[in-house]
């Protein structure tokens, strides 16, 4: 394999915004955490570490459903091969990368026997030839294309794994079962954006697989538009620098940890994620970064103290593991404190990230709740949910899951959220609206 000039670990810095001050006998404590990285390398990221050899750093395997539903209509199999050949031309000299073909079984496209190709001017024009075996037919079970991608990435030295999934239709042939048992097998192996092209696919489906596997999840319901989505989407994978970044939560004797959510930029419960680290601590996987920024929310329940007193609600870590198994690395720290005072104004007082961030995640939580409320005929509630929803979006200045919601209630007043639900709604656009429902926006300066 080729050989390449190792890269930089990004810089990360970790800042905590809370209110501290807790009434006697309050507990709860609640912290949002803003992770930044910054100043990485170009090359895509295998981080330094004391003798590692310089070899390809990323990995990333394409799948392309080919099942018999992307003929209907035409354009979409002409519309994915398009878009699968952009995405290859916009993979990154010395990445190592493989297509897939995926119906009820995969197949490998290219570049076979089991492998990866470095990606050069001439694997890159081999791969786009290749692509003319893409052809529709057969069925579904999107759990046998990620087995085969995570086979695939695993033939490889690369620290940064990858997947781009395209489906335009349901896992019907394979259980709901069979799927979750894929997706436990491949978290934390690789990451894996997934998308949806057209109206006829599960929106539940595509998005828990991008959530199962740390990656995002879109619809793209004009194949006209997959070029651009893909480009796109395998940019940012070629702008990841260094992978399987965790965050560890330390937490005092006597205190349990609620939940740890990612609320920018979607929101992301990774509570259930928790592995063990050491007695009092635990690591929430955060997947691949590049130069970005992303907010946790925090609640710990903390042991009750008197008023004056004051301690460490919470230690919170950004950590790297080396690839000789040698303990994690710290990149950066940020700490939460808990002080108990009978100020009442002090202790009622409610930072404003971590109002606006709870309001993004009842956001997220009503959208989906109310559309599943329409879909089973409950028209009261799907109401109210939908209403609850444009008023939190207004408030927050969410303006593009405002827009969304525009296209399924008529709003009436949004700082109310006093709605009507449209009588007719195109699929395409509950279904945007769906899957974009935990796209979340940043604290206002």
């Amino acid at each position: 394999m080729a050989n390449f000039a190792k890269s930089r670990v990004p810089r990360f810095s970790a800042e905590v915004y809370q209110n501290p001050y807790l009434p006697e006998g309050g507990r709860e404590v609640n912290a949002i955490v803003t992770v930044t990285a910054t100043g990485g390398g170009t090359t895509g990221g295998r981080p330094v570490f004391a003798g590692l050899s310089d070899v390809p750093d990323a990995g990333v395997v394409i799948m392309v459903d080919c099942s018999g539903s992307m003929d209907y209509p035409p354009t979409k199999m002409r519309g994915a091969r398009e878009a699968t050949a952009a995405a290859i031309d916009t993979v990154r000299d010395g990445v190592a990368f493989a297509v897939v073909a995926g119906t009820h079984q995969a197949t490998e496209v290219y570049p076979g026997g089991g492998r990866l190709a470095v990606a050069a001017p001439a694997t890159r024009a081999e791969a786009r030839d290749a692509l003319r075996k893409l052809s529709a037919g057969g069925g579904t079970a999107i759990g046998t294309w990620l087995r085969l991608a995570d086979r695939l990435l695993s033939s490889a030295e690369v620290d940064i794994r990858h997947g781009i999934l395209l489906t335009d239709g349901r896992n019907e042939h394979e259980s709901p079962q069979d799927l979750r048992a894929t997706l436990d097998a491949c978290a934390g192996r690789f990451t894996c954006d997934a998308r949806g092209v057209g109206t006829d696919w599960e929106v539940k489906e595509v998005t828990g697989i991008a959530a199962a596997l740390l990656g995002s999840a879109d619809i793209v319901a004009d194949p006209a538009e997959l070029t651009a989505d893909f480009t796109r989407m395998m940019e940012a994978a070629m702008g990841k620098e260094v992978a399987d970044v965790g965050l560890r939560l330390w937490t005092p004797l006597g205190a349990e940890v609620t939940f740890v959510k990612q609320v920018a930029p979607t929101v992301a419960d990774l509570t259930g994620r928790r592995t063990t680290s050491s007695p009092r601590s635990g690591d929430y996987p955060t997947g691949s970064w590049g130069d970005e920024s992303r907010d946790y929310h925090l609640c710990v329940r903390v042991p009750d103290a008197g008023v004056g007193q004051e301690m460490l609600a919470a230690r919170v870590s950004l950590i790297i593991s080396a690839p000789d198994g040698s303990p994690a690395r710290p990149l950066a720290q940020g700490l939460v404190r808990a002080v108990w005072t009978d100020d009442t104004a002090a202790s009622t007082s409610i930072n404003p990230q971590v109002a606006h961030y709870t309001g993004q995640a009842e956001l997220a939580q009503a959208i989906q709740q109310g559309l599943d409320a329409r879909k089973s005929g409950k028209v009261d509630d799907a109401t109210a949910k939908l209403g609850r929803a444009v008023q939190l979006a207004n408030a927050s200045g969410n303006v593009d899951t405002a827009k969304l919601l525009a296209k399924v209630v008529d709003v009436v007043d949004a700082a109310t959220g006093t709605v009507r639900l449209k009588a007719k709604v195109a699929e395409a656009d509950e279904m945007t609206l769906e899957t974009r429902s935990t796209k979340t926006v940043r604290v206002k300066k």
